[in-house]
């Protein structure tokens, strides 16, 4: 059943309540916390906060991107290590930076459809314990090493094929489109220069971003979603480590170009690798009151959609959110806020600009009017991923819960979510308040 279909009384998936793990710089306080670790730390301090029995838990579902070799099924692993019911399904699913939230519409379906009462989704990624996988000439020469009997003639033909020392020795991954050899980075500067998005315009957003997250800390309005974890015997760690809230435009001007010499996209306005873990707790809403929980927001439609890689990469939030309004009958008017992924200032930028562009709308959407305009005081209120930090696969679930959180505080009743991710791909959602 799709989320913005009409799902039988009672079976309305609700999110009863959704935390996180401090965001921290990849390579710092969580280097020895794998993904497996990050997610039962955010999946533990999510039971511990719900008082949830665990007998009433019936899956889980968990998004991921960079996964370990020997252990994929992160979600089945959360269980296991937490001690939950063998009974508990799991299963870890991968849609680059989408997967948080594909894990929760994917729990929502599940419950709606009536496949489950009571499901954790959510996601995890450590940047700090990414895989640096061997040269394929490396592992083709030592293969015959590794799996049979070797005799002494092996080991000399192996030592031949060794050389030079340059095309075996491990190299930093470099994180780029198979299709077209482009990194995320690279494409976004194409996006910049296409849609004249300027390098101060992305300066002063990025500082927009850490500025609005900064006060949103100091205020404590993250702090109801951010729970403290044990990185190490002694070491606690309790608050976000990116937000910079001394930051301005003109610091941000001081830094290098990153993905192109004469380029405008700097550390400073992308987002940063990042370790972290974020989890949901949903249920079908009868199940949900049955148990004494009062609900927070519901999923009322998602999209998903795909874009050419060689075009515009990251663009995909574009026609990914005005489906999902359509889906939910909804407009953009009706949004009291709107949550756009910050993989970098200018797609940001450049997905703002084709929502308000006639010419998009008629081009790639087909209609007659452009999505429209979206009210600054309306869009990313509390920051986001250039400032909190992007773990690939937690976003999603962090974005979800921080919108579900300000609805309920402020009393407001729509949220659009926009994502973009790697692979020319868009992902949207609407979240309605309960009250």
């Amino acid at each position: 059943m799709h989320p913005s279909a009409s799902p039988p009384p009672g079976r309305r998936a609700v999110l009863v309540e959704g935390v996180r793990t401090p965001f921290v710089k990849a390579f710092k306080e969580f280097l020895k916390l794998d993904t497996i670790a990050l997610g039962t730390a955010a999946v533990s301090a999510l039971l511990d906060r719900t008082q949830l029995p665990y007998r009433e838990l019936d899956a889980l579902v968990w998004g991921g991107v960079i996964l370990p070799a020997a252990s994929p099924n992160v979600g089945r692993e959360i269980a296991l290590d937490l001690g939950l019911p063998p009974e508990v399904e799991a299963y870890t699913l991968t849609r680059a930076c989408a997967s948080g939230l594909q894990a929760i519409t994917s729990a929502v379906a599940a419950i709606e459809r009536g496949d489950a009462d009571v499901v954790i989704a959510g996601g995890s990624d450590s940047t700090s314990n990414a895989t640096i996988g061997l040269p394929p000439k490396l592992v083709h020469a030592i293969a015959p090493l590794a799996f049979g009997k070797a005799t002494p003639r092996d080991y000399l033909q192996v030592a031949a094929q060794l050389v030079p020392i340059s095309e075996i020795l491990p190299k930093m991954p470099r994180v780029a489109e198979r299709s077209t050899g482009l990194t995320m980075g690279e494409s976004a500067e194409r996006m910049a220069t296409r849609n004249e998005i300027s390098r101060e315009r992305q300066d002063a957003f990025a500082a927009r971003s850490h500025h609005r997250a900064a006060a949103a800390i100091a205020s404590g309005r993250l702090r109801e979603e951010v729970v403290p974890i044990d990185a190490a015997p002694n070491q606690r760690v309790f608050a976000d480590g990116l937000v910079r809230a001394d930051t301005s435009s003109d610091q941000l001007a001081k830094l290098r170009p990153v993905f192109a010499k004469d380029g405008t996209l700097t550390a400073g306005n992308s987002s940063p690798l990042t370790d972290g873990a974020a989890a949901v707790l949903l249920m079908a809403e009868d199940k949900a009151r049955a148990l004494g929980y009062r609900p927070k927001a519901a999923i009322k439609s998602s999209a998903y959609v795909g874009v050419d890689p060689t075009d515009q990469l990251l663009m995909g939030p574009a026609i990914a959110m005005p489906k999902a309004l359509d889906r939910a009958g909804l407009s953009l008017r009706d949004m009291d806020f709107v949550d756009l992924h910050e993989a970098f200032a200018a797609q940001v930028l450049s997905v703002l600009k084709m929502l308000g562009s006639l010419a998009f709308a008629r081009a790639r959407l087909g209609r007659d009017t452009a999505v429209g305009d979206i009210d600054d005081a309306r869009l990313n209120v509390h920051g986001g991923s250039i400032s909190l930090g992007h773990p690939f696969g937690a976003t999603g679930a962090r974005m979800v819960t921080t919108m579900a959180n300000e609805l309920q505080r402020s009393d407001k009743s729509f949220a659009l979510l926009g994502i973009c991710a790697a692979g020319g791909l868009g992902a949207a959602a609407v979240l309605e308040r309960i009250g």
